[in-house]
């Protein structure tokens, strides 16, 4: 609660006006300017009918909608407005919100340092719309609440979760050190500071050190302009702000399937083809993807049209690992412009029990044992949802076959407490991209097979995208058919391949059904299977 004393504590003078407006290169929608304008706000998949009253003082329908809502990302819209009374009404929503929570708490996440911080990087980014046609009163109060939030989040930035909620934090400092008039000292103590967080979070091999292939391209939307605002003022660029946008990019086209998508790996929800390349268009780098992340610990194998991507890592620690899945040692894989095998992924919208089944190993195409997951994720209202336990160790390494193929072979821990036993997966790409081939297998602490006494039964999940349609060929294949007629077949000689009801969870419109091929297997009969993707010529 920000309570009196507080309010004068970051109470203080406020400039007189804005040096420069950084660029938002996000999309717009006049869609749903318009629809805001006449009192529904249709934020975070629900909507909100306010019927002339305030929506800062009304019940919202989910915590994600109130994030959305006060973090004002929705003001981007408002770019398409052209009329003035559309400018006023615009104000009016803003005075509602300097009444209601500038300068309290209210029961909402309105002054939480990541929904703070995108706040601010709204309000200097679209401060041309917002203050369009504004009498004075309406500019210098718009100028006095900025100012106090950028106190107030000072003050808060090292209380911001570890990861991406942190870095945003610094970049908005950043942003309104040199969009904002400033001392020569704070500019350069706020890109100092910005240096550190990026140097701490943008791993080696440019990726996130959350592991979430979303993470960099959520980044890069306000690095980007961070950096152009920089060079347009003249003010020296931040040392590590350069640097490390040209490592993110190459890590982001590591997750990029050919269609455009991210991988769905570890928080990462959908990506829609045009919002990548809002960002991709700005790489300067080129050059093909990378066939690994070494830090980030994901592999790819790859030839001309078809791209598989398998995760072989553990979160780098327990306060990163807030949006991690048990998901390791699972994979994706597209043929042309279609995935074929998918992750559920991280529903946009969703409450906490759909969030907790996402992050489950059987939402992977993995192997789940006993049906566990392979990492414990904490459901504590004090801890958060970091991951306490089961993984703890990855080890993997890349090989080339005596035929040529290129494949990846990897083991994980996360069943050795419970059941004594690890989880081995190998992973070979043959015939110029025209066979996947795959083991699965269980083997205990120093290698050896788990024997005919092991009372464990695994079950290896197969996640098809909802595009591809599954057509039976025998108890031991099954063929994935995509919209443009590409045809992969799946088979396996040593079980029975199951199609069984599933649910994605990373569509753009909401949570879908869709398929999964599952593989069971005891391992008192046998305690590895192999499998094969192949493609229909």
């Amino acid at each position: 609660m920000l309570g009196r004393r507080t309010v004068l504590r970051f109470s203080g003078p406020a400039p007189d006006r804005l040096i420069v407006a950084p660029t938002d290169l996000r999309a717009v929608d006049p869609y749903v300017a318009e629809e805001i304008l006449d009192g529904r706000f249709p934020l975070a998949g629900r909507e909100l009918e306010t019927q002339g009253r305030s929506p800062f003082e009304m019940d919202l329908p989910s915590q994600a909608f109130a994030v959305s809502l006060h973090s004002f990302s929705w003001v981007r819209h408002m770019r398409t407005l052209t009329q003035d009374e559309d400018f006023a009404r615009l104000r009016t929503i803003f005075n509602d919100w300097f009444r209601t929570h500038g300068r309290r708490f209210a029961g909402s996440p309105s002054w939480e340092p990541e929904t703070l911080a995108r706040r601010v990087i709204a309000w200097l980014s679209h401060s041309p719309v917002i203050l369009k046609n504004a009498e004075r009163n309406f500019y210098r109060r718009f100028l006095k609440s900025l100012s106090f939030q950028l106190r107030y989040l000072r003050h808060i930035a090292d209380t911001a979760p570890e990861g991406q909620a942190r870095l945003r934090v610094r970049i908005a400092l950043a942003m309104a050190s040199i969009a904002m008039p400033a001392s020569l000292a704070a500019i350069r103590k706020a890109a100092r500071q910005l240096d550190h967080e990026l140097d701490r979070q943008i791993l080696p091999d440019g990726s996130h050190c959350s592991r979430n292939p979303r993470s960099a391209m959520d980044l890069l939307f306000d690095l980007l302009p961070l950096r152009q605002t920089y060079v347009n003022l003249g003010h020296d660029v931040p040392v590590r702000l350069i640097p490390c946008i040209d490592r993110m990019y190459p890590a982001l086209r590591f997750f990029r399937h050919r269609g455009g998508e991210l991988a769905l790996f570890n928080g990462a929800k959908t990506t829609l083809a045009s919002e990548l390349m809002s960002v991709l268009r700005y790489d300067e780098t080129a050059g093909a993807p990378f066939k690994a992340l070494p830090n980030g610990r994901y592999e790819r194998l790859a030839f001309e049209d078809v791209v598989v991507i398998m995760d072989v890592g553990a979160p780098l620690s327990a306060a990163l690992s807030r949006t991690a899945h048990a998901g390791c040692l699972s994979f994706e894989m597209s043929s042309g412009q279609h995935r074929f095998i998918i992750n559920s992924g991280a529903p946009a919208f969703a409450g906490e029990r759909y969030r907790q089944l996402a992050r489950s190993t059987a939402a992977h195409s993995t192997v789940t044992l006993n049906d566990h997951s392979s990492a414990r994720l904490s459901q504590s209202a004090f801890l958060g949802p970091i991951v306490t336990g089961g993984l703890a160790h990855v080890e993997s390494r890349r090989e080339q076959t005596s035929g040529g193929a290129d494949s990846v072979v990897a083991a994980h821990d996360g069943y050795l407490k419970l059941f004594g036993l690890k989880h081995e997966r190998d992973l070979a790409l043959h015939s110029g991209g025209a066979l996947l081939r795959g083991r699965d297998r269980f083997i205990r602490r120093r290698g050896e097979d788990p024997g005919s006494d092991c009372p464990h039964v695994a079950t290896a999940r197969f996640h098809v995208h909802p595009a591809i349609t599954l057509e039976r060929q025998g108890e031991n294949e099954v063929a994935l058919v995509a919209p443009d007629g590409d045809c992969w077949v799946f088979s396996c000689i040593d079980v029975p391949v199951e199609i069984e009801d599933d649910v994605f969870f990373a569509d753009p419109s909401g949570i879908r059904p869709s398929k999964q091929l599952t593989l069971t297997f005891a391992l008192a009969e046998t305690s590895e299977v192999q499998w094969t993707l192949e493609r229909e010529i």
